[in-house]
């Protein structure tokens, strides 16, 4: 796709060095068809759990439209801390933000292959001044050993996801992910793999850094909804 094309022409600018890590752990209440609530913490290091320097938590209530059509109204606090530093969270600061953001996600499936249109909106109180943003997710899940994810259920996941200014470099981020996750039963979910963040400053500020990510994903109720699951981080 034209993402993934535009990242690989602009892989050979700049990159930081070594492997990061990328945790997350997400939760999600069903309270029945129509209405659910999440929550998600994150935290991310320069090298594999080692010199930790971002972190970020959210939450927000969700509802579900007939035909596989939700929608999320959610705020979260992000702290970016100097990754240039050895060490854990160490100041300064970069950024201070709270966020407040709205979501709208469709679904469709494709045989067995589940495929995910997120787009999201968001208004950033950053410590640089307030910032929109626009964001979308093209997201696919293909089980392997059964034919929806349900409990004890192999599947691939990937990504791609690009960020969009209101204001110059239009282009701020782009990633893209390819793993897997198993579903071990109706609550837990396991989601790993490979995430590359390219990230522009503008002119020759352009970045970009390997991660392991590692999701747990824990779903109550979900079967209250009626529709498949797709699990996936939430950001």
């Amino acid at each position: 796709m034209l993402f993934t094309t535009l990242f690989i022409s602009i892989q050979s600018i700049a990159q930081t060095t070594g492997l990061g890590s990328w945790n997350v752990l997400t939760g999600k209440l069903t309270f029945n068809k129509k209405l659910f609530t999440m929550a998600e913490f994150q935290v991310r290091s320069q090298h594999i759990y080692k010199d930790f320097s971002y972190y970020e938590y959210k939450a927000g209530i969700g509802y579900n439209f007939p035909k596989s059509i939700s929608t999320i109204l959610a705020m979260g606090h992000y702290l970016t801390y100097n990754p240039l530093i050895e060490g854990d969270f160490k100041d300064p600061i970069l950024n201070n933000e709270f966020r407040i953001w709205e979501q709208f996600v469709l679904e469709n499936n494709i045989n067995r292959i589940k495929i995910e249109h997120r787009y999201r909106i968001e208004q950033r109180f950053t410590s640089l001044g307030y910032k929109n943003r626009f964001r979308y997710r093209l997201n696919s899940i293909i089980p392997i050993n059964h034919l929806k994810v349900e409990p004890k259920t192999l599947f691939f996941s990937a990504f791609d996801e690009v960020f969009i200014n209101n204001e110059s470099p239009f282009l701020e981020q782009n990633r893209i992910f390819i793993g897997g996750g198993y579903e071990l039963n109706k609550n837990i979910t396991f989601l790993g793999g490979w995430i590359n963040r390219f990230d522009n400053g503008g002119g020759t500020n352009q970045t970009w850094k390997n991660f392991f990510q590692l999701n747990l994903i824990l779903s109550f109720d979900e079967f209250k909804s009626g529709r498949e699951k797709m699990p996936s981080a939430l950001d």
